[in-house]
């Protein structure tokens, strides 16, 4: 499968590595096509996230990895705790006016502050990269889990939509939220994230 994406690909998706004190990530591969299935194969994750199909097979992760190789538009970063892949976060910026966070867990990772410490990574990366006034990202009103993350990132509830979720085949309400940049300007000594080059 490998020889399917031409190596410069791979190795232009593999350059920004962010660490964080407990977290690795960095951009995922063909290689991690396994843990990648074994975790988003859960229905609380597809449910919970708007683009997941359940159930969710090695060549739905096959499709994301190629896909996340070749798209400029979207930065994804597989999530890594002692080297073991527990999720994915990332920016989709296919709307420049509106560009948007997301993240998943695997579920035996929920509650340990995971998701918190990867948001922050990468809205930091975020801001610092692009030249955006502003970020958002939704959570699903029954998942205040998210919520909570979003509102620790410094997010503001801006209102809630109704959002089509892949996994529930129909449309579901979402608290909708913002982060602005002067926000995250206010808010960035939050914890030390570093960048190295692959």
């Amino acid at each position: 499968m490998l020889q399917d994406i031409p190596t410069p690909t791979l190795r232009e998706a593999r350059a920004c590595v962010l660490e964080t004190e407990r977290l690795t990530l960095r951009r995922p591969t063909l290689a991690d096509v396994k843990a990648i299935a074994r975790l988003a194969n859960d229905r609380r994750i597809a449910e919970n996230t708007r683009r997941l199909p359940h159930p969710y097979s090695q060549d739905h992760a096959v499709e994301f990895v190629r896909a996340t190789a070749a798209d400029r538009c979207e930065t994804v970063f597989l999530i890594e705790n002692n080297h073991v892949p527990i999720g994915m976060v990332g920016i989709d910026r296919r709307d420049p006016d509106a560009p948007e966070l997301g993240y998943w867990l695997g579920v035996d990772y929920w509650g340990q502050g995971f998701g918190t410490e990867a948001a922050r990574a990468v809205i930091d990366f975020f801001f610092e990269e692009f030249d955006c006034d502003h970020l958002i990202s939704g959570a699903r009103v029954a998942n205040p889990s998210s919520r909570n993350i979003l509102e620790k990132c410094g997010f503001q509830w801006s209102g809630v939509e109704l959002h089509r979720f892949e996994a529930l085949g129909s449309s579901t309400p979402v608290d909708c939220f913002r982060l602005s940049r002067g926000v995250w300007s206010s808010l960035k000594n939050w914890g030390s994230s570093t960048r190295r080059q692959r």
